[in-house]
């Protein structure tokens, strides 16, 4: 393999989760006061898959119906209130801020930066991330509270979405390293993996509970220690 020079991260799923003071209230509410935070992160993943799936069977991205089902589902709540949680889990989604910074993801960021690795980031998002990285103390362009990064690309601000090669190649371009010698980090398969692939950087899918409805098809790290532990290796 050859040896990566540069990593460029997706945010939700990644580095951030939807706000748990936000969601688990509404869950709470709706009449599943047993649903913790660390259930709505594991469903988080469990509705990435589920949007897979229906990109892979129908062609259909960013499935959200198939999202907050797939969510709800994992939380084993009773199946008298699930359809309230799910109406109360879709409500919440609409404005939720994600600044649940993901367990360990800022200090697996730094042992990252501290392999000497060119770090970007490469979101779809609503024009506001980049406020937010900094806000939560996660990551900014240049020195400060958070991880250095190169460079922080929103799909709203830059006008390119993934799975859209373009949003990459800017990224590419902004850390001076070519396509083959990078590695984007996602939670999705069909925005993250497909967009990494159409512009020829190695996909690795974020998938701690190994939801991906196609294990095979590409490969899959757990957190980020495991993107440390390729680049240290290799």
């Amino acid at each position: 393999m050859t040896a990566v020079e540069a990593v460029l991260l997706d945010v939700g799923g990644v580095l951030v989760l939807p706000d748990p003071d936000v969601l688990l209230p509404a869950v709470h509410g709706a009449g599943a006061p047993e649903v913790t935070a660390a259930g709505l992160a594991r469903g988080h993943y469990a509705g990435v898959a589920a949007m897979d799936r229906s990109a892979l069977a129908r062609g259909v991205t960013a499935d959200w119906p198939a999202y907050v089902k797939a969510l709800v589902a994992s939380l084993g709540v009773d199946a008298a209130v699930r359809a309230p949680v799910q109406a109360a889990v879709d409500e919440a989604y609409r404005d939720m801020p994600w600044t649940g910074t993901a367990p360990g993801a800022v200090e697996a960021l730094r042992r990252l930066a501290d392999t000497g690795v060119a770090l970007g980031i490469v979101s779809n998002s609503n024009g506001t991330v980049e406020e937010q990285l900094l806000t939560t103390r996660i990551c900014q362009v240049g020195e400060g509270e958070g991880v250095p990064v190169v460079v922080v690309l929103d799909s709203f601000v830059v006008g390119i979405e993934k799975p859209e090669p373009g949003i990459f190649e800017q990224a590419l371009a902004a850390l001076g390293v070519p396509a083959a010698r990078a590695v984007h980090v996602g939670d999705t398969g069909w925005a993250d993996v497909a967009g990494a692939r159409a512009a020829g950087v190695r996909p690795l899918h974020l998938d701690p509970h190994g939801d991906c409805p196609i294990p095979d098809d590409h490969e899959h790290v757990r957190d980020l220690d495991g993107v440390v532990q390729l680049v240290v290796g290799g």
